[in-house]
């Protein structure tokens, strides 16, 4: 079963997110003649300041106060009276008469920043946000970077959801790293980008402006698990969770990131309340199925992935989950019954005739498994995996030179998708090309663009690195080996690949003994793991059997 997506929780509800931090803008500011660095006043007193966002992440509102100490300078600046009286009329909700205040100080003081960031800040509280920006801007291009008018500068462009605000932001963590709001605007802004490397650096770094915002820990948690770091993001949903305890996307995405971390349990106790309702919700039958699965409860796992295709016999996933379930167990024929049940609600789902099509392989029903990938492609010309599927079928039969033939065609139409040039490179390496060989280049080749295409794929790496130690770069192959295991440490193959390249060097560390020793306990692992995968098969009951799935009796 293929991890589902993550629900969102702003289907039901929008949220509103005030962060509260102490102000950039509301410091006390010296300003002097020569216009150096604002600097900063002590904490005790700094006013705070208020943004509140919706859940897209963009400012409805900001709350500025300003108090200015003011160091006389006559040539240049207005004198504190001038710029108290403007503060007094601001904090009044008189905003024409400090807009009037404001242009009558200007004129004399041109070059006073800020005579031009209150003007902006009066103009904000009106709601004219390209004239409070103007005036924002020429605060700053007076001195790069006064604080009050970044803020000011930064809160408008936000707002706006526009990616100008970004440098600004930038601007007030050079002057202030740790300030949090500033991080939190910055990886909303990463996140609606599609940027989750930036997101989540500056999601970390937010603090208190996060902790308590379940839409803003929503896409910090997406966020991990895009970047394929379940075990991070569980603590980030079960937060969520316990903010909503009553909210059944929440608890689905908990259980959804639980499985995902490898915990099967805790994944199954989230679920048990939604699972047992009157009319429990498919998606999550389908979700407990895998989880069950995955704590060696297959007769469960049976029974509630039944439940979910007779909740909703129009959703092909749950045909293709259980296909998959069919396959672990070997019990290929029970998975085509169960999909041809899914061809006949679905007749245009090419997905079903993948999976139908992969289980008639296992059964050594090579024609009828290749009709059922090119009818997907029929169907669906543009999904790749059809077309890797049919190339998988030919390579099992030994076709290799037609299964060449159909990846190389499909990459002519997918030339970015790792997968295929993955299998490219494993089909010529079957092949048994000599090293050094057209076909053997051809492979390293392949293998080396998948890696290029998906540094985190395993596979491919495996292949690289056993391409390398065929040619003799036994560096090069230990290298590929050593990413694979550090990420992860039990692979079979990189670890055997790892043994094989460290022979063929001086192994300066003495490691092969304990490879050797980490070697046989994984094998010992995967012999009790396959003879689990093999106790039960399944079948469909006939009509006059239960209505759930069990496995037959012993």
């Amino acid at each position: 079963m293929t991890q589902p997506p993550l629900r969102s929780i702003k289907q039901e509800e929008t949220f509103s997110i005030d962060f509260q931090c102490n102000s950039v803008c509301t410091a006390p500011i010296s300003v002097n003649r020569t216009n150096t660095p604002a600097t900063e006043a002590p904490a005790s007193t700094r006013r705070p300041r208020l943004l509140r966002t919706t859940s897209r992440g963009f400012c409805g509102s900001v709350l500025l106060a300003f108090s200015f100490v003011t160091v006389a300078s006559p040539q240049t600046s207005a004198d504190s009276s001038s710029i108290a009286a403007v503060q007094a009329a601001i904090r009044s909700n008189d905003n024409d008469r400090a807009l009037a205040l404001t242009h009558e100080q200007l004129a004399k003081w041109p070059k006073d920043v800020r005579l031009w960031t209150l003007e902006g800040v009066a103009y904000s509280h009106m709601s004219n946000a390209r004239e409070a920006l103007a005036a924002y801007e020429k605060a700053l291009a007076i001195q790069p970077d006064y604080l009050a008018a970044l803020e000011g500068a930064a809160q408008i462009e936000y707002a706006a959801g526009s990616d100008r605000a970004i440098p600004l932001l930038n601007r007030i963590l050079k002057v202030r790293p740790d300030e949090p709001t500033t991080h939190a605007m910055l990886a909303a802004l990463a996140y609606k980008k599609h940027d989750c490397p930036n997101a989540v650096k500056h999601y970390q770094l937010s603090g208190s402006a996060l902790s308590s915002q379940p839409s803003a820990l929503e896409e910090f948690g997406s966020c991990l698990m895009e970047l394929q770091k379940p075990e991070d993001a569980v603590p980030i949903f079960q937060q969520i969770f316990e903010s909503r305890p009553d909210d059944p996307h929440a608890r689905y995405n908990l259980a959804v990131v639980q499985l995902a971390a490898g915990r099967a349990q805790d994944s199954v106790a989230a679920l048990e309340p939604i699972i047992g309702d009157a009319n429990p919700d498919p998606d999550a039958l389908d979700l407990a199925s895998a989880a069950y699965e995955e704590t060696g409860d297959t007769p469960r796992a049976v029974a509630l992935l039944r439940q979910a295709i007779v909740a909703n016999r129009q959703k092909a996933k749950y045909y293709v989950d259980f296909a998959a379930l069919s396959y672990k167990h070997q019990s290929f024929q029970v998975g085509v019954e169960m999909v041809d049940a899914g061809i006949r609600q679905l007749p245009k789902d090419a997905t079903l005739y993948v999976a139908r099509g992969i289980l008639f392989v296992q059964m050594g029903q090579f024609e009828k498994g290749q009709a059922d990938f090119e009818t997907a492609n029929h169907l669906d010309p543009k999904q790749a995996s059809a077309a890797v599927a049919e190339g998988l079928a030919q390579f099992q039969n030994s076709d290799l030179e037609q299964a060449l033939k159909t990846v190389e065609a499909q990459l002519k139409v997918h030339p970015k998708d790792p997968f295929l040039h993955y299998l490219k490179a494993e089909i010529l390496l079957q092949g048994g090309p000599a090293p050094g060989s057209a076909q053997f280049k051809e492979a390293l080749q392949a293998a080396a663009r998948a890696v290029e295409l998906q540094p985190n794929f395993r596979l491919a790496r495996n292949v690289l690195g056993n391409l390398y130690f065929q040619s003799g770069q036994n560096e090069r192959a230990i290298n590929q080996c050593r990413i694979v295991l550090r990420d992860n440490p039990d692979d079979q193959i990189a670890m055997y690949h790892l043994l094989l390249a460290l022979r063929k060097t001086k192994d300066t560390n003495n490691e092969i003994p304990g490879i050797v020793e980490r070697l046989a306990e994984l094998r010992s692992q995967t012999q009790a793991t396959e003879n689990s995968a093999n106790k039960y098969k399944l079948y469909i009951p006939k009509p006059e059997d239960s209505s759930e799935a069990r496995p037959p009796s012993q």
